[in-house]
């Protein structure tokens, strides 16, 4: 299986993934994924809002027991980010027939749609429409880099933009959800108590994405004077600074990762510098103090450069506490031959932190050496991706059958 996914959206010259929503290679992703359910006897069903489900069992009957993730991908990301979740899942399943498991629940296997949010801007797409976290009016205003919306994305794609929107009927026949995710950090990698080859989720961190517009004067980069100019550059460059000082200070993160700069000549001074802000942080003071003291400094340094600023928040997710009946019970299933399952957090979204107020969900994590992710240079060794196979076996056996 991973194999024949890994040759799919791949830049030859980046050796990282384009798997965008809605593109071809999208598609790709999910003609892989409709070839390995119906390999293996299993219903294919797509939902209004473009999530794939491969069911064993009749989904109405309701308690389902549900794993999967993502194939979309980040700009030049890794292999491992979401497609790990969803190969392990199938994997895993194959494993569960292997040993002759007598399912007295119904099981399927999900690939989310747009969870990267790299096209439009907002992580989880799938995930939060379905779970009403995402209204059909915000979904329709979302725009690609190109100025293309959503819905005409998806119709080009051959879906009904129309249909979209929460779909609690679905979710109610789901007991449990269970996300298998590379691990994007190296708690689980480093000598100490959590030190393992797989873990569990004990909560995903409140975080965010900003727009910072800074707004000046298009001029000549040669013949305006240093004095003259309303470089908005200039206070972007130290905003970007301040955002790291001011993590640091917090024991949080934050990143500017992408810019847009008009008009984008080299000997230009621009008119616009727009970046967009992540931040996140292990509770909700940190990341508003973060944040807000971005948005000073940001401020000052426009005032200073007779630059204007507006800051736009384009998405937040708040602290997502996985149930502990749930962790408690994958914590049982995996402890059973008397070895501890490490516990920790993480900085990344997952849709499993969307359903999180819809339904049960608990994530596993696999070891990750470098902590590298959203990368090519992602990675996991074999060895640790079968021991995240073999668990989630062991999950799904322990919440699905006899």
């Amino acid at each position: 299986m991973w194999k024949e996914l890994a040759a799919i959206g791949r830049n030859a010259d980046s050796g990282g993934y384009r798997r965008y929503a809605w593109t071809p290679a999208d598609a790709e992703c999910r003609d892989w994924f409709t070839a390995q359910a119906t390999a293996r006897g299993l219903a294919c069903e797509l939902d209004r809002n473009g999530n794939q489900w491969a069911w064993l069992g009749d989904p109405a009957a309701g308690d389902a027991v549900v794993t999967g993730s993502h194939l979309d991908s980040v700009p030049d990301g890794g292999a491992f980010d979401g497609p790990l979740g969803v190969v392990s899942s199938f994997a895993a399943l194959d494993e569960l027939r292997r040993r002759g498991a007598r399912f007295t629940r119904p099981v399927a296997i999900v690939n989310f749609g747009d969870e990267e949010g790299a096209r439009f801007g907002l992580a989880c797409v799938g995930s939060r429409l379905s779970a009403g976290r995402l209204t059909r009016e915000q979904a329709f205003a979302l725009t690609d880099g190109e100025g293309i919306t959503l819905p005409r994305a998806m119709e080009s794609a051959g879906y009904d933009p129309d249909a979209i929107g929460a779909d609690p009927e679905r979710l109610a026949r789901i007991g449990a959800f269970v996300e298998l995710h590379i691990e994007q950090g190296r708690a689980l990698a480093l000598p100490g108590e959590n030190a393992a080859q797989v873990g569990l989720a004990s909560a995903i961190w409140p975080h965010g994405r900003w727009r910072f517009d800074f707004r000046g004067e298009a001029n000549h980069a040669g013949t305006t004077r240093l004095a003259d100019r309303r470089d908005p550059m200039l206070p972007y460059a130290e905003t970007v600074l301040a955002a790291r000082r001011e993590a640091e200070l917090a024991g949080a993160v934050a990143t500017f990762g992408k810019i847009a700069v008009e008009p984008n000549g080299v000997n230009a001074i621009p008119s616009l510098v727009r970046g967009w802000l992540d931040s996140r942080a292990a509770d909700q003071r940190d990341l508003d103090t973060v944040v807000d003291a971005v948005r000073r400094s940001a401020e000052e340094y426009a005032a200073r450069h007779g630059v204007e600023l507006d800051v736009v928040r384009e998405s937040f997710t708040p602290v997502v506490e996985f149930g502990d009946a749930l962790r408690d019970e994958l914590t049982r299933i995996l402890g059973t031959d008397g070895g501890r399952v490490p516990v920790l957090g993480t900085g990344a979204g997952h849709d499993a932190g969307i359903l999180s107020e819809s339904l049960p969900t608990a994530m596993l994590f696999v070891r990750n050496p470098t902590g590298v992710s959203h990368s090519p240079a992602e990675f996991a060794e074999e060895d640790d991706c079968v021991a995240g196979v073999m668990a989630l076996a062991d999950v799904l056996k322990g919440l699905a059958c006899t």
